[in-house]
């Protein structure tokens, strides 16, 4: 019993996972807007019953769609720790923030995604708490990293500098996306704007 128990529990992951798969997918095709459950059950091979049970409605969709995509970013993001990272914590920071430029399927997916769900949180207050939360998780994140490089600089210029830098990158990464900026451009910019960040931060240092 138990281990049937396990299995039905393993099928309807299995099965939430490949829905917020299509749901990545289709946002990032399509956009927020073209994002039908219809389509998102041909999509990911499931009825649109079944789409309602787990996610209630399409707001509930979105939201969930959210947590995963931030979730993946922190997973191809976490290589940090492998025999190729760096070991100084300014090379720890820019291997973050470059892994979220990287011309691979499932980065672009993931940014061109981010980018709708954000934009449309301008006329969707129900995404805007878990955009904020989402944003903010990322922000602390490059503070700390930031504090690794600077821990004599102040906390608050820190998290400044973090929160310049995840704004840009994400601009950045939208320019690339629809192709008004290289990728080798995106690149070299959010770096020059790390070396800024790193010497204002030291000189705030006491």
């Amino acid at each position: 019993m138990v281990a049937q128990t396990i299995g039905r529990d393993q099928v309807a992951t299995d099965r939430r996972t490949a829905i917020l798969e299509g749901a990545a997918r289709l946002i990032a095709r399509r956009g927020v807007r073209g994002l039908r459950v219809e389509e998102l059950a041909a999509e990911a091979g499931v009825s649109a019953a079944l789409i309602y049970y787990h996610f209630k409605d399409r707001a509930g969709i979105l939201l969930r769609t959210l947590e995963f995509i931030n979730d993946r970013a922190e997973r191809y993001t976490a290589g940090r720790g492998d025999h190729t990272a760096p070991t100084r914590p300014r090379g720890e920071l820019e291997r973050s923030l470059l892994l979220e430029l990287q011309d691979l399927p499932e980065v672009r997916e993931n940014s061109i995604a981010w980018g709708e769900l954000r934009a449309s949180a301008v006329f969707d207050p129900v995404l805007r708490n878990d955009l904020a939360e989402a944003g903010a998780a990322w922000a602390r994140e490059v503070a700390e990293l930031l504090g690794a490089a600077h821990p004599a600089a102040p906390a608050t210029a820190r998290t400044a500098s973090a929160e310049r830098l995840t704004a840009l990158l994400e601009g950045l990464s939208m320019r690339w996306l629809s192709g008004v900026l290289s990728l080798e451009n995106a690149q070299k910019l959010i770096m020059e704007a790390i070396a800024v960040e790193a010497e204002q931060l030291d000189g705030r240092e006491a």
